[in-house]
């Protein structure tokens, strides 16, 4: 692939991107500077409003589909041409930061404003999306992907509110919902600008994180069935005891874990029945997440902790059983858009590295319908939903040139292969 010269692209207005995460970092600011903008809330339905406004002003036409994705749109030189897009969400965890979800919107908005600046048009049009609730259940990526679940008490709320009242606040529709989905000709390609959430950029001291994939997910529910017991009169020798048999367990996980590859895995809930001081626990019940890019690999791995489980079981007396909870499949970077994404590093003489993304993010859900690829850019200490995630504002400013050089390349290789 060619290498464009660097002084030949143009260059996102640094103090106007900073400035917007300022800006936006006031709308549900907590005390210590942190965000709290749950999805439907107040605080992220004035954040959602503010973008539209900014978007309107960037020269975007700017719409909501029935999943509530506020999607602003760009016309490129051949209108007609499937879009380029890009863009994140604003909702955030309870205590969480400026930058998870919101710079990737906030970087998308100001590569329009930076050919907006210069009167500049790709030749594809450019979407930036603003994509509904992707702390919980990701439901704006998952409209456009065509993957909702039917059932609206899926996605009820922890206070109990409907999906139908929720949509509704943010301009969606539920009943309507199947319209948000886009066809494989209608988006060209989706790129999308993230904090890396972790810590491997910074302590390989890269600028730029290349990804390639969002790794899959398996969720399980473990439980333990031992006897519970007097434990003052039981002897050890005669007691079936849950906790510690999860105790094993646990480790049997961690052992897994630690093989060769880029696997992890975690058990990060525990209940021990009854949880009495004198009473030789009964039963345990405790979580599982194990996450990698490859399926295959996953699996295997799990094979390896059955046979460890059920030696515990053996040596323990005890029940132990797996009940799948959730399983997500691995969404892989297209090779050439992670070429695109090095050349336009390099373009810009930053260094780089090739990493997967742990965590979930939208893009995986467009990896269903398009090509998909994801930029990084170093989180401090690894810090992210966190009021005390950072990003320093020199990192922020070259992730959104990166964004911006990969686009245009992306539109430039797009137009020669179709």
């Amino acid at each position: 692939m060619t290498t464009t010269p660097r002084m030949s692209l143009p260059l996102v207005n640094c103090d106007r991107l900073l400035q917007s995460i300022d800006d936006l970092a006031n709308v549900g600011r907590l005390p210590q500077g942190g965000v709290r903008r749950i999805a439907y809330s107040p605080e992220d339905c004035q954040a959602r409003q503010w973008v539209q406004n900014q978007m309107t002003q960037a020269g975007m036409t700017v719409r909501i589909d029935p999943a509530g994705n506020v999607i602003g749109r760009y016309p490129g030189q051949q209108d007609h041409l499937p879009v380029l897009a890009t863009g994140s969400h604003l909702d955030t965890v309870p205590c969480g930061g400026r930058y998870d979800g919101a710079f990737g919107v906030l970087a998308g908005l100001e590569v329009v404003r930076s050919l907006h600046d210069r009167n500049l048009h790709l030749r594809h049009p450019l979407e930036v999306i603003v994509f509904t609730d992707e702390e919980s259940s990701m439901i704006g990526s998952k409209g456009i992907s065509g993957r909702v679940f039917p059932d609206p008490d899926y996605y009820r709320r922890p206070d109990g509110e409907s999906i139908q009242d929720c949509l509704a606040r943010v301009g969606g529709n539920w009943d309507q919902i199947h319209l948000a989905q886009r066809q494989p000709h209608e988006i060209a390609a989706f790129l999308e600008l993230h904090v890396e959430q972790g810590p491997i950029l910074e302590s390989m001291g890269k600028a730029i994180g290349v990804i390639e994939g969002i790794v899959g997910q398996r969720r399980y529910q473990i439980s333990v069935e031992g006897q519970e017991n007097h434990a003052g009169t039981t002897p050890m020798y005669m007691r079936c005891d849950a906790l510690v048999a999860a105790s094993r367990v646990v480790l049997a996980v961690h052992e897994v874990a630690n093989t060769p590859g880029q696997q992890v895995a975690t058990v990060g809930q525990i209940q021990v029945f009854p949880n009495a001081v004198n009473v030789v626990p009964g039963r345990v019940e405790m979580s599982l997440d194990i996450r990698d890019l490859s399926s295959l690999h996953i699996d295997r791995l799990l094979e390896q902790l059955d046979l460890h489980v059920q030696e515990i079981a053996i040596a323990t007396n005890t029940k132990i059983r797996f009940e799948r909870r959730l399983r997500n499949e691995p969404a892989l970077a297209e090779p050439h858009l992670q070429e695109i994404i090095a050349t336009a590093s390099q373009a810009l003489d930053l260094s780089y590295t090739y990493l997967p993304s742990r965590a979930s993010h939208d893009a995986q859900e467009l990896a269903v319908i398009t090509d998909m690829g994801m930029i990084f850019v170093p989180s401090e200490n690894g810090l992210s939903h966190s009021e005390f995630e950072y990003t320093s504002p020199e990192e922020c400013v070259q992730g959104a040139n990166v964004l911006l050089h990969s686009l245009i390349q992306c539109d430039r290789y797009y137009s020669d292969t179709h």
